[in-house]
């Protein structure tokens, strides 16, 4: 009978809390629909696939512990994903994105609700379609505001959330299929990108884009929380802002320890947060901010620029002239002194509420060894690699095979299924 009763109140006690979990968290939902837009830059029109009619697409904006749901509606006539890059899925690996491994694709007409929890995170990161190059256009924001009590943990305050994001992204006149297809047909690197962008802009470096320019407005003596992501392809990126300086504290969603830079290296894929303070508005209050590759090989890359404007709003007057000198803190392209001193200025917090909690102790050390190779070229094919080969990348002196089956497929009856061996049993549904 005792035993019955503690068990009973053991249950409660389970109820109660959790109860009190959910209560302590908020469900935030979001809609996308993956669809077609008709888009003109650098004097080209032709179709872009985005997600709500917009290019770059929606920021998802949460706080740490929120339930996430996004319900993705494919209105066009190929399959895709959308992944949450950096947002850790514990125990929610599904909703992670990549088609073939963790989802089937979502096909034409077809609706899926992406379901997790952001845990122990906080900062900036993105989403992006992660189905062939559709990420060139499909991607947006994603931005984790901190857990009460724990505010921003950096000085001075308050600080001034900046009214966008600053997202790189690469703009192809020609269909985007096709720059992927040629690229894997004859093995070559992809055919260059036409310009860089910033928030879907490429800047009035570039022809006709005079108007397609973006503007970050400022207010002087504030000082703003610049939100960073690369969404670019391929290359990493340079970022400056005339006369002015960046204070980095945060990388990848990790608070880091502050420190002061004339410029930023980012790259592909990765986001950084920069403090700014509007202190220098000069005699216009008009600064280029720029974004130039870095380049570190002598294969083919977009070697231009692209710009947008830092304008404080107290300056504002009639002219509609604006600078087009970069700004003189804007790195060489070639500059890998600055790279390396950039990276290597890069610390954890290691605060007493975020602290950096990694083992002093190595057990075992791995070293892994990824590298971009030449392979010769197949009898009466046409290679446009370097000397006429094809470019392929291994790890560890392994290159990857292209499997029969996806991982999905393979809990279902195959002979001899490449995880075969103590897979689940039960299969993975389609969509």
């Amino acid at each position: 009978m005792e035993c019955s009763y503690c068990q009973i109140m053991l249950v409660i006690a389970a109820v109660i809390l959790a109860l009190q979990g959910h209560a302590s968290a908020t469900t935030k939902h979001f809609k996308f629909s993956v669809e077609w837009k008709t888009v003109t830059r650098l004097c080209h029109t032709k179709p872009v696939l985005t997600v709500n009619g917009k290019y770059p697409g929606p920021t998802i904006a949460v706080n740490e512990g929120d339930n996430v749901l996004v319900t993705v509606t494919n209105r066009v006539a190929r399959n895709t994903t959308i992944h949450w890059h950096g947002v850790r899925q514990l125990r929610t690996g599904w909703a992670d994105g990549p088609a073939y491994v963790t989802q089937c694709p979502i096909g034409q007409g077809k609706t899926y609700t992406y379901n997790f929890t952001v845990v122990d995170q906080r900062g900036t990161l993105w989403w992006h379609a992660h189905f062939s190059w559709q990420r060139a256009s499909v991607y947006g924001a994603f931005v984790i505001y901190p857990r009460l009590p724990y505010p921003f943990p950096f000085a001075p305050s308050p600080l001034v959330e900046a009214p966008s994001p600053i997202i790189f992204g690469e703009w192809w006149n020609a269909d985007v299929d096709s720059v992927e297809s040629e690229m894997t047909r004859y093995g070559g690197g992809p055919n260059s990108s036409d310009a860089y962008t910033i928030n879907g802009l490429p800047g009035p470096l570039y022809p006709c884009s005079i108007k397609d320019t973006f503007i970050q407005s400022v207010e002087q003596g504030k000082t703003y929380i610049l939100r960073i992501i690369n969404a670019a392809l391929n290359d990493e990126l340079f970022f400056a802002v005339a006369n002015h300086t960046l204070t980095v504290v945060e990388i990848d969603a990790v608070y880091t320890k502050p420190f002061t830079t004339p410029a930023i290296m980012i790259t592909p894929g990765q986001t950084t947060t920069v403090l700014l303070t509007a202190d220098n508005p000069g005699s216009t209050g008009v600064f280029v901010m720029a974004a130039r590759p870095y380049l570190t090989s002598v294969f083919p890359f977009d070697n231009s620029t692209t710009i947008g404007y830092l304008q404080y709003k107290t300056k504002l007057n009639g002219s509609s002239s604006k600078p087009l000198s970069l700004p003189a803190n804007l790195p060489a392209m070639e500059d890998t002194p600055f790279a390396t001193r950039f990276t290597n200025g890069l610390r954890s917090l290691a605060s007493a509420d975020y602290p950096c909690n990694v083992p002093q102790t190595i057990d075992k050390r791995v070293v892994t060894t990824i590298s971009l190779n030449l392979q010769d070229c197949p009898e009466n094919q046409t290679c446009k690699g370097y000397l006429n080969r094809r470019f392929y990348a291994s790890m560890s002196n392994q290159s990857f095979v292209r499997p029969s089956i996806s991982i999905l497929e393979s809990p279902l009856p195959q002979p001899r299924g490449p995880l075969h061996v103590g897979f689940p049993g039960q299969s993975t549904p389609h969509i």
